[in-house]
């Protein structure tokens, strides 16, 4: 068993000024969300310089995706022992250096590990973020904070392909790594406004933390790959994590958390928003670009509307959940997301506006869903399954975005034969079955909550 000296909190909640903090690490979520959508756009430009095949280039996007997902989990389980602090200054250090290494790239093995680097300190800022959140501001006021990162998140989304854009076309794609190194400047700020955490000796699960990298990673590749060694290696990787989490007194993942019915369900809730949102925001470039022959630039100002109106609103969100409790709003959430899927179905092949409208209903109905869905299952938790279980909930999501994306090309792929309008509302009407799934898992949470 692989184990090592690490450190834990105690359990002090030391009074932070929440209004600055929150507004400090919001702007970071925005740049880390943001350096993750700018840089597909400029795919094809890396592809032609580096003379690279789209296979080759798939592995820049997919190799983020995978290591952004596991490093959340890592940096949150990891805060139950070290300081925020101290794990963000790691991250952020991280970061930036990766992308001074990647400005400097010049041959794709290089790149790729710098996004790779990015991606390991780049999980540091959400995964934290929510674990900040959750243990050091009160819950009355939990929800607004929770909704104004979610809504920097959303705005991320939204900008990347705008900002991204721009930058590749006027200065190279290379320049888009000096936007993301700007992050390390924030460490003086962070460093005058965290908490100050006392700490004690325990151990860390080394173990427990690989298998769980590495069986998630084969999971995904799964779905790009389709080989069934790679399959069985996962699962049976998946079988012996649970029984080494079982066996030690500090696993990387508790056990427990697994054995909660509640958050599992939360969970589901949390992981469908996130294929049906990551699943839109690869077709719908692909409807607009190929069905109304709109130009990148172009295409990112249809998104970007949809994207600015939910940052706008998560300040309404965040007083809603406050005052109301998260129930309405993931019931809004589910209701805005079930008619944005129903209407894309229907209508995304008839007009670009429509999707700039629809689009509006899907990323405001995202943004309530999960800020409202983070907040309940900060609620649900004890103080000792905070970092576990905040991070385990990052990890599904993102998991479910690439997810998302991997089912949503493989769509694309399998009914090349059938008409564009027919594979795009197939797609469509898969995730409204999807969100339509998860309301009947809300409703089971609820008559569970209320004791029926």
């Amino acid at each position: 068993m692989l184990e090592t000296s690490a450190l834990t909190l105690q359990k002090e909640s030391p009074v932070i000024d929440e209004n600055k903090i929150v507004l400090i690490w919001s702007f970071t979520v925005w740049l880390v969300v943001m350096n993750t959508t700018m840089f597909n756009v400029a795919l094809p430009s890396v592809l032609e310089d580096l003379s690279l095949t789209s296979g080759a280039a798939s592995w820049i996007v997919s190799g983020y995706s995978i290591v952004f997902a596991i490093s959340t989990l890592t940096f949150s389980r990891l805060s139950d022992y070290l300081p925020i602090s101290r794990l963000l200054y790691i991250g952020i250090t991280i970061l930036s250096v990766a992308s001074l290494i990647g400005f400097f790239s010049d041959d794709f093995y290089l790149l790729l590990i710098s996004r790779i680097l990015q991606a390991a300190g780049a999980g540091a800022v959400p995964g934290l973020a929510m674990v900040l959140a959750s243990r050091y501001i009160p819950v009355s006021r939990r929800g607004k904070a929770m909704s104004f990162i979610a809504s920097a998140a959303s705005l991320g989304f939204g900008l990347g392909p705008v900002i991204g854009g721009a930058i590749t076309q006027y200065f190279g794609w290379e320049y888009l790594f000096i936007v993301t190194a700007i992050v390390i400047l924030l460490i003086p700020l962070f460093n005058k406004y965290l908490p100050i955490e006392s700490i004690e000796k325990v151990n860390f699960d080394i173990l427990g933390g690989l298998v769980t990298g590495v069986s998630v990673t084969g999971l995904l590749l799964f779905f790009s790959t389709f080989s069934y060694w790679i399959l069985l290696i996962s699962i049976a990787l998946l079988l012996f994590l649970w029984k080494h989490i079982n066996k030690i007194e500090m696993p990387f993942i508790q056990p427990k958390l697994l054995l909660n019915k509640q958050y599992l369900k939360l969970l589901f809730i949390g992981f469908s928003a996130f294929i049906t949102h990551f699943s839109s925001l690869f077709l719908l470039p692909i409807i607009l670009t190929q069905v109304f022959h709109l130009e990148p630039a172009k295409v990112g100002m249809i998104i970007f509307p949809g994207a600015i109106l939910s940052a706008v609103a998560a300040q309404f969100i965040g007083r809603l959940i406050d005052r109301f409790g998260n129930v309405p709003l993931i019931i809004g959430g589910q209701s805005l997301l079930i008619l944005a899927t129903l209407l894309f179905a229907l209508f995304s092949n008839i007009s670009a506006y429509l999707i700039l409208f629809i689009y509006m209903f899907m990323s405001t109905g995202f943004s309530a869903l999960t800020s409202s869905i983070s907040n309940e299952i900060s609620r649900i938790l004890t103080k000792d399954e905070l970092g576990s279980g905040m991070g385990m909930a990052q990890l599904i999501q993102f998991f479910g975005g690439a997810f998302g994306v991997a089912l949503t090309g493989l769509a694309l792929h399998f009914q090349e034969n059938f008409s564009t309008a027919l594979v795009h509302r197939s797609i469509f009407f898969g995730t409204f079955g999807l969100v339509f799934l998860s309301i009947f898992v809300f409703s089971l949470y609820l008559r569970r909550k209320k004791g029926l």
